[in-house]
């Protein structure tokens, strides 16, 4: 690991006991709102503590990642923090990290291979089956413990897309009277899930409720069932991340529950978590932010002031 190797007469002029760090930052995609609103978030935690942060588009292209994680490292920054576009492809960057001892934070989506093994690689984020346990629960109640639900799918090299699935699985098999009729991606895009909600519809299939991934995709869903007349109390309609389009969604009547994704405590705490390897404090090897539950019952605490 890097350390601050500056002389006592160098650190007596700084206003705290570490030099700024430098921290790049490779994240899958700028245009997602989530994402961009955690990077915001890690943007504002590394100005408050006097750090230098770089962001990187990966543009959902692993190739590119990789490339930037590559370039990271020959810049010799002190950190790396990287939002993955594949969870089943980190081990190379994972290696770049280690091989030029440089601390780095994988946030928001979790490697699923055996990279945390290695010193200075954390984790950042949240239990993304707890996402869909939530959500489901919520829709199972709204609908009284029977219909037929549709899940729109995030990307599928995503492990989060399968995680919060599989909350949303395992919620609805303990309700016979729910059925699961759909299941197909639309890789986390309202453009895509436009697309997917349209052709649902055209095909006839009774659909009760939508548990979508993401609130995007929830998005996406309602903008189609809108073009087609259909409203909130002809499907119901779950997200995940409460972004503030989808608050104001629910705002409206439109969306019938989200999950809240705290992107202030990932990404803050992603520059955190780098910022303690760097200076060689003890930091966890995991770190889980709660997700919380958001309804017309309680989205006022949710609402910016």
């Amino acid at each position: 690991m890097k350390r601050l190797l500056l002389g006592a007469a160098i650190f007596a002029t700084c206003s705290s006991s570490a030099m700024a760090a430098t921290i790049g930052v490779s994240v899958a995609y700028f245009d997602d709102n989530f994402l961009t609103s955690m990077r915001n978030a890690m943007q504002a935690e590394a100005d408050t503590e006097g750090h230098d942060i770089q962001f990187l588009d990966a543009q959902g292209d692993i190739g590119r990642q990789i490339s930037q994680i590559q370039s990271l490292a020959s810049q010799d920054v002190d950190a790396i923090i990287i939002n993955p576009v594949d969870t089943a492809a980190t081990g190379k960057m994972t290696d770049v990290a280690v091989n030029n001892d440089i601390p780095l934070v994988y946030v928001n989506r979790q490697p699923e291979g055996d990279d945390l093994e290695h010193d200075d690689v954390v984790f950042v984020g949240s239990d993304q089956k707890r996402a869909g346990t939530l959500q489901m629960q919520a829709l199972a109640e709204m609908l009284d413990g029977e219909g037929k639900v549709a899940i729109m799918l995030g990307e599928l090299a995503s492990s989060a897309t399968h995680e919060r699935t599989e909350g949303v699985k395992g919620v609805a098999a303990d309700y016979p009277g729910i059925e699961i009729v759909e299941e197909q991606p639309a890789d986390y895009q309202r453009t895509d899930a436009i697309d997917l909600m349209n052709n649902w519809i055209v095909g006839g299939q009774q659909i009760d409720a939508i548990a979508a991934n993401n609130d995007e995709m929830a998005l996406g869903a309602l903008i189609a069932m809108q073009q087609s007349g259909l409203s909130s109390d002809d499907i119901l309609v779950g997200g995940i991340d409460a972004t503030s389009d989808a608050l104001d969604a629910m705002q409206r009547g439109e969306l019938a529950v989200t999950v809240f994704q705290d992107p202030v405590g990932q990404g803050g705490g992603a520059v955190e978590s780098a910022i303690g390897l760097v200076e060689g404090k003890e930091v966890e090897n995991i770190k889980m932010i709660p997700f919380q539950l958001v309804t017309p019952d309680n989205l006022e605490d949710f609402l910016a002031d």
